[in-house]
C-alpha cells in the first residue's frame, strides 16, 4: 500500500499526470485499488493497493526474489495512515543505506517476524528455563528481550554494505498513539525511530523521561 503523494514522489519523479493515467489503467485492468479513506474527521487519505490479481500478476514478473513477502488488498483501514507511511519510511532508509554503498535487498514486516517467533515462543514450556528460551529465540532473531518480551519492529530492512557484507537494521514509526513505556521499550530495544514532525516533540520528552538517548527521525 503506498499513498498517491509518495507515489508521485518515489516513482514518477512528480509527474502527477502521467501516474494518474497509469493509475486509471492499471484500474480497468483490475491490477490495483485507488481508494480514499477517511482517516479523522478532518483528514482523508487517497492510497493504492495492489489487488489480488495484481499481486499475482507481480510474483509471475519475478522481479521480486522468493524470500520476499507481498501483500494485496487494505486489511485494516484504521491503520492504513500508517502502514501506508511504511513506504516512506523505507524509502528514506534505502536512501540512507545506498548513500553509504549499500544495496537494500528484502523488507521483513512485523507481520511475519511476529508469525516467526510466536511460533517458537508456543513451544517454551512454563519452566524455570522459560527466560532463557526467550532470550534465545530473540537473538536468533536479531531481536532483545524488553522487561520479559520480545518487541518487533515496524520494519526490517536486510541490505549488504559497501564491502558486501549481510546486515540488517530495524526501524519502527513512533506516532502520538504510543504509550511511553512502548517508546521506551522500542528505543531501548535498539530500533531506528521515526515519527511524524508534529509528533516528534512530544515523542522526543518522553525519551528524556526515561534517560534515553535514542535520536527520532523526521518522517
Amino acid at each position: 500500500m503506498v499513498t498517491h503523494s509518495d507515489l508521485a514522489k518515489y516513482i514518477y519523479g512528480g509527474e502527477n499526470a502521467r501516474m494518474e493515467r497509469d493509475i486509471r489503467r492499471l484500474k480497468q485492468a483490475s491490477i490495483i485499488t485507488d481508494k480514499t479513506i477517511e482517516v479523522s474527521r478532518k483528514k482523508t487519505l487517497r492510497v493504492v493497493t495492489l489487488t489480488e490479481r495484481g499481486h499475482a500478476l507481480l510474483r509471475k514478473t519475478g522481479r521480486l526474489s522468493e524470500e520476499q513477502a507481498s501483500y494485496h488488498g487494505l486489511v485494516k483501514p484504521k491503520e492504513a495512515q500508517h502502514d501506508a507511511a511504511l513506504y516512506r519510511l523505507y524509502q528514506k532508509e534505502a536512501g540512507r543505506i545506498e548513500s553509504a554503498g549499500g544495496r537494500p535487498v528484502r523488507v521483513v514486516l512485523d507481520y511475519e517476524l511476529k508469525r516467526y517467533i510466536n511460533s517458537e515462543l508456543a513451544r517454551v514450556p512454563k519452566n524455570e528455563g522459560a527466560e532463557e528460551e526467550r532470550q534465545g529465540i530473540a537473538e536468533r532473531h536479531g531481536l532483545h528481550v524488553i522487561d520479559g518480551k520480545i518487541p518487533l519492529p515496524d520494519l526490517r530492512i536486510e541490505y549488504q554494505n559497501a564491502d558486501l557484507e549481510p546486515r540488517h537494521i530495524d526501524l519502527d514509526l513512533v506516532t502520538r498513539d504510543y504509550r511511553p513505556r512502548e517508546v521506551s521499550e522500542k528505543a531501548r530495544a535498539g530500533f531506528g525511530l521515526y515519527s511524524s514532525t508534529e509528533d516528534a516533540p512530544r515523542l522526543r520528552r518522553i525519551l528524556n523521561d526515561f534517560d534515553l538517548t535514542a535520536t527520532i527521525l523526521s518522517l
